[in-house]
């Protein structure tokens, strides 16, 4: 079963909705699921260099609004084994090459590894995952050849295929992420407890025999 995940690198509900498809995959025993993550970014027009965070989201959603959605998020992300460390979160940046990476570290076969890692970076460890240095590190710690991918970085290599992957999700109508999309057909948004992904899974993949059979 193919499973595309369209999603952020600093997006906290793509990092709470990944734990949640872990279990789902440990809970259902399945090993048959061939997961590719793709690109969406939040806000293209964060500068290269990012902005300070504080007054971003600040500026975004509010004072009073930022503090109860950091507080709902790190009791949120604690159910799901995820030490939110907002606190420790200097710079929201450009998500552009953490998305170069993620679809390199596909070609090296360690992709859903540096997806993990980044996330781990940005939320819990505070780093600037749009410093590449921070990056090349993120990808040695994968197993990835650091000096490569250190000069993919200072290239543009793939950067015209990160942002028409990023406005082809627009034209499917995406908006809000994590999106799951399923065989390139069936599409569910927002991070999705465990057994409804469980559910899910069943549900498809019985729709998929119907088909086959038909």
């Amino acid at each position: 079963m193919k499973l595309d995940i369209i999603s952020d690198t600093v997006c906290p509900w793509c990092y709470i909705g990944k734990k949640r498809l872990e279990k789902a995959l440990a809970d259902s025993g399945r090993s048959d699921v061939e997961i590719n993550w793709r690109p969406f970014r939040l806000d293209p027009s964060i500068p290269p260099e990012g902005v300070d965070r504080q007054e971003y989201l600040e500026r975004k959603f509010g004072p009073e609004k930022m503090k109860e959605a950091g507080s709902a998020l790190k009791e949120m992300g604690a159910r799901e084994g995820i030490p939110f460390a907002f606190d420790k979160i200097e710079r929201s940046p450009n998500t552009l090459d953490s998305h170069r990476l993620i679809l390199w570290a596909g070609s090296a076969g360690v992709q859903d590894e540096v997806v993990s890692l980044l996330f781990k970076a940005y939320f819990e460890e505070g780093k600037d995952i749009g410093d590449k240095e921070v990056l090349v590190a993120v990808a040695e710690e994968a197993g990835m050849e650091g000096d490569v991918v250190r000069d993919l970085l200072n290239s543009d290599a793939d950067l015209k295929r990160i942002e028409y992957d990023d406005f082809q999700a627009r034209q499917m109508g995406i908006t809000g992420v994590p999106c799951f999309l399923f065989e390139n057909q069936f599409a569910l948004v927002g991070a999705q407890d465990a057994d409804t992904l469980v559910k899910v899974f069943d549900r498809i993949e019985m729709k998929l025999k119907e088909a086959a059979e038909a």
